[in-house]
């Protein structure tokens, strides 16, 4: 059973969140500002769903109470027992909510996304993948109105991607996809096969947060090298014939972004500069999750970006995650976009283990 007076002292803060949101040096710092945004909305949830709960707590006693009353009416007493029953059934997942929401947000699943997408074993087909990949995380923004935005592709003849770096807008876009970080592995007839048999490729998925000015991430000019070049299209075919594509180096650690999306090539500079940042945002991360001795890289596959995570098993229609040991019959509707029962349980599975080593 949660302590009302543990709930109490966590929301004993919305007051001071809800005075600084109206406080102007607050909300002349975008950064402060958008942390304050979202502990308010934290705390809120939490006050919303430990309502529920301590509700549900004191009806429940009141039940038992009147269900224990010798001088209780028999009629009502029965009523108040099956009263107990109703509440005891809800208590479990009104205390799970309690205790999901007495976990600290991690800043970072509010940010933007970064993606990138490598055609990995089985050429052309594997690179048709990629392309599909692509298509199906495009579906599920457009349904959840993200945006995205393409930095970087390098495709085939027949419509594939060797590699596509993309970034996706919206609210909550790096703690929707940051699951998806692994090999994925699909099993079908390529479109390439004449004779019609299965053949098993490979693509690999990054994801990572967008960078952002909280970060402090500096670049000074001596720590670059910039090269231009003229940006190409599908297959080889010019996209423009100036040279305004831009490929960045960070001297350093040998991090490489480029961009050849847009016509300009100052746009190009800053796009590719924003996902330098990320990857150099998200090897940061990753060192200090590896000096902490953290082992929470399963689902991520932050570990071995190469470990497969996803089978995609066409001729049976099946999609499994083999980290969580899903498997869903319903694999034409998920290369459509309907990504959402896979994250939920990805995400049930990360909260358990959160929860799993907080009560610990």
């Amino acid at each position: 059973m949660i302590a009302q007076e543990q709930v109490k002292r966590v929301l004993d803060k919305i007051q001071a969140a809800e005075s600084a949101l109206s406080d102007p040096a607050v909300l002349g710092n975008p950064v402060l500002y958008r942390q304050t945004v979202r502990e308010h909305a934290f705390l809120k949830q939490l006050e919303r769903v430990a309502g529920d709960y301590f509700r549900l707590l004191s009806e429940l006693n009141d039940s038992r109470a009147l269900a224990d009353d010798p001088a209780s009416d028999p009629e009502m007493a029965e009523m108040a027992r099956a009263e107990c029953e109703r509440i005891e059934a809800e208590l479990p997942a009104a205390e799970r909510a309690v205790q999901v929401g007495l976990l600290p947000p991690e800043p970072a699943d509010a940010r933007n996304a970064v993606f990138e997408i490598r055609a990995g074993t089985g050429g052309e087909e594997a690179a048709l993948f990629a392309a599909a990949l692509f298509r199906m995380y495009s579906r599920f923004c457009d349904a959840k109105g993200w945006k995205i935005s393409v930095i970087d592709a390098n495709g085939t003849e027949l419509g594939g991607y060797k590699e596509i770096v993309f970034t996706v807008a919206g609210e909550g876009a790096y703690g929707t996809f940051k699951f998806e970080s692994g090999g994925h592995r699909v099993q079908r007839v390529p479109e390439t096969e004449a004779q019609g048999r299965i053949h098993t490729s490979a693509a690999t998925v990054i994801v990572f947060p967008e960078a952002d000015e909280e970060d402090d991430i500096s670049l000074p000019e001596n720590e670059l090298r910039i090269d231009i070049f003229c940006a190409g299209g599908h297959g080889g075919q010019g996209v423009n014939t100036t040279y305004s594509a831009i490929r960045i180096t960070h001297l350093p650690t040998g991090l490489t972004a480029q961009c050849q999306d847009e016509r300009s090539q100052h746009r190009n500079k800053e796009k590719a500069m924003g996902v330098l940042k990320a990857r150099l945002l998200d090897q940061r991360r990753q060192e200090e999750a590896a000096k902490l001795g953290k082992t929470r890289l399963d689902l991520r596959g932050s570990g071995d970006r190469s470990q497969r995570i996803r089978t995609y098993n066409f001729p049976q229609n099946r999609m499994t995650d083999h980290r969580v040991n899903l498997t869903l019959y319903s694999l034409d509707r998920i290369m459509e976009g309907a990504l959402e029962p896979l994250f939920e349980a990805l995400a049930a599975h990360d909260l358990d283990e959160r929860l799993d080593r907080e009560l610990a």
